[in-house]
């Protein structure tokens, strides 16, 4: 299906921008679908990679874009315990080391190799699990971890200790962490040593450091969301290719 949007903004902006800013590709790469004819502004097609779109006129990507070459890469990886998501010390197995073709789910452009840069994008310790991030795309890396970011990450947490409301009560707000205060956390009892946090921010193993601080010690922590980004049903040690669609709605294009 063709992506068609309405440009809404005041001022007229260049089409190659405006599409990076949607997600929807990079800037280089939207020259190139100009080029190929792909792109048209109200009906005619756009010819001129520096052609500016203005108020209330209707942009369309046609269905052969998705054929264009591959941009910056992003995947998706059901990160196992004992795997660390960067920079392994003498003996540790680093996270991009896990995305060979066998581990791979579904269809890929590439299959990552010693020179693809493809660097985590937030924090999964080596002693938890879950979904993680590896991209070599400077928009979704912004979009998940940038200063203006405001995406939540979910987390299944089991703990050892007693869960009381106090804790739970300080868990959501009221605990500083290296003397700066924690943003509000949704903090809930989903078992009797089973906790949901949903967190919008990442500090440095901030949730097993949270539960110390009011007696709990985390005995496995998993991570099962970033944003629009749910891990499903990925098996343990796979990975698969970010959509199209979803890098869109994860840089809020859509």
């Amino acid at each position: 299906m063709a992506w068609t949007r309405l440009y809404d903004e005041a001022e007229p902006q260049r089409v190659n921008r405006w599409l990076a800013q949607n997600g929807v590709c990079s800037r280089r790469e939207a020259e190139a679908l100009i080029a190929r004819g792909l792109v048209s502004i109200d009906g005619q097609a756009v010819s001129d990679p520096g052609r500016k779109i203005e108020a209330g006129q209707t942009l369309v990507l046609a269905d052969d874009a998705a054929a264009a070459p591959h941009g910056p890469l992003t995947v998706l990886l059901h990160k196992p315990v004992g795997v660390v998501s960067a920079q392994p010390e003498k003996g540790q197995v680093p996270a991009v080391r896990l995305l060979t073709r066998e581990a791979l789910v579904g269809d890929s452009p590439v299959i990552p190799d010693r020179d693809t840069r493809l660097a985590p994008v937030g924090r999964l310790d080596m002693d938890s699990r879950g979904l993680l991030i590896l991209s070599e795309d400077g928009v979704v890396a912004k979009a998940v971890i940038g200063p203006q970011s405001d995406l939540e990450k979910e987390y299944l947490v089991r703990v050892a200790g007693p869960v009381s409301e106090r804790a739970l009560g300080l868990l959501r707000h009221g605990l500083s962490l290296d003397g700066r205060q924690l943003k509000p956390a949704k903090v809930s009892l989903l078992g009797p040593q089973q906790l949901r946090f949903v967190l919008k921010e990442g500090r440095n193993r901030q949730i097993r450091r949270m539960c110390e601080l009011v007696g709990l010690a985390v005995v496995d922590l998993y991570r099962v969301r970033i944003g629009p980004l749910r891990i499903g049903q990925l098996p343990e040690r796979r990975w698969r290719v970010l959509t199209p669609e979803e890098r869109r709605a994860l840089v809020g294009g859509g």
